[in-house]
């Protein structure tokens, strides 16, 4: 029988005692336990192209990759990708010193902070954030300083004056998520030239997790922070497989940066998995490769899905905001009666066998995230359907 020291210490680092299982972890083992349909969680229900997962299994076949791939990953993945950012972008980076591969972004994101910061350093947030942003900064031993996208005619909108009154000396870096996860904000050229001015004018490192980089709707456009006057060389961009190619199981993320920024956060990399995903660095390598259409059509289908999910959220008496990016819905519940989305949330499968993500987790302000809910389209048509059939019971 395990026994506590004698102290009674608790075993787990104050840095991560506020953290806890997360809420993913949560929500979905209440869908597999109730049946209910899971909209929480950000993983599609079906594979991405034929094709890369046949380079997967060929690779595997060949032995590509099957023993440990080179630490930075594999020449060939290093190369598409800056490839990659060469085409959409007119980014380039030397695939030798200025791209590195990472068990998914959210490896890239823990490196990234882990080698950047020291003890007591600010780091300015957009809020709400994906989860992984808190715990990376708290094990790196940072402070987080949220600022808040507010709710504004329709989006989630950013307080450029807020924004420049939370960088103090102490501020090491700002990290900015856009496409932003979980509200579906894109932010405009205007504003991503405002937080450029003000980290050139700060001296202010910028972090920018750019995985729904290929998934955005209507009028927007996802430009790279890293485009603007004076960013190239401070700025760490976090691109992501899984989200792109539908093949989240496979952890391939990335990060582009300047030498010196990647020769810092390879440093700490190789001291958490080391290497990752050997065979699948060459599938992904393909998958780069894959001509223009395939993100056009990519696009298309994510938006059928969007507007069957949001007019669905609509009809069944939400407040909803339609996402300019990323595969998230955001829904108002207070129209409905409710005001408290854990709880409306945690009562939903019962309710009406559908799983949603309460956007409280991502606030550090529990209050302002209280109202809002988050549901995943990236699901089948008929899966979405049967979800919107199931919530107009609400």
């Amino acid at each position: 029988m395990a026994r506590m020291t004698s102290s009674a210490r608790p075993y787990l680092n104050r840095r991560l005692a506020e953290f806890g299982t997360t809420i993913f972890a949560e929500m979905s083992a209440l869908a597999v336990t109730t049946g209910a349909i899971n909209l929480g969680q950000g993983f599609p229900d079906t594979d991405g192209p034929e094709e890369i997962r046949e380079a997967a299994v060929r690779a595997l076949r060949d032995g590509r990759g099957n023993q440990y791939p080179p630490g930075p990953g594999i020449p060939e993945l290093r190369n598409a990708i800056a490839a990659h950012q060469q085409h959409r972008y007119g980014l380039t980076y030397d695939p030798d010193t200025e791209v590195l591969v990472t068990a998914g972004a959210t490896e890239a994101i823990a490196a990234t902070l882990l080698a950047l910061l020291e003890p007591g350093d600010e780091v300015v947030a957009l809020e709400p954030y994906y989860d992984s942003y808190a715990a990376s900064i708290a094990m790196a031993g940072g402070r987080r300083v949220p600022v808040t996208l507010r709710p504004d005619a329709g989006r989630f909108t950013l307080d450029l004056d807020e924004l420049r009154a939370a960088v103090t000396d102490r501020t090491r870096l700002l990290l900015i998520n856009t496409p932003h996860n979980p509200t579906g904000t894109v932010l405009t050229r205007a504003e991503l030239a405002a937080i450029a001015e003000l980290a050139v004018e700060r001296d202010l490192l910028v972090v920018t997790d750019e995985v729904y980089e290929h998934l955005v709707f209507d009028d927007a456009e996802h430009i790279p922070l890293a485009t603007f006057p004076g960013m190239r060389e401070r700025t760490v961009t976090i691109g992501s497989a899984g989200k792109t190619y539908s093949f989240t199981g496979w952890k391939v993320g990335w990060v582009t940066a300047a030498p010196e920024l990647v020769s810092a956060v390879r440093s700490a990399k190789q001291y958490l998995t080391f290497v990752s995903a050997g065979p699948f660095q060459y599938a992904v390598a393909e998958a780069l490769a894959l001509p223009d259409t395939y993100y056009d059509d990519f696009r298309r289908a994510m938006a059928t899905r969007r507007d069957l999910l949001a007019t669905g959220l609509t009809e069944a008496g939400f407040d909803v905001f339609r996402p300019a990016g990323t595969y998230f819905v955001t829904a108002d519940i207070r129209p409905l009666g409710e005001k408290d989305g854990f709880a409306f949330c945690r009562a939903l499968p019962e309710r009406a066998g559908v799983v949603a993500i309460p956007n409280a987790v991502f606030y550090d302000d529990r209050e302002a995230g209280a109202p809002f809910v988050r549901f995943a389209f990236c699901k089948k048509e008929e899966v979405l359907e049967e979800a919107v059939t199931r919530l107009r019971a609400l």
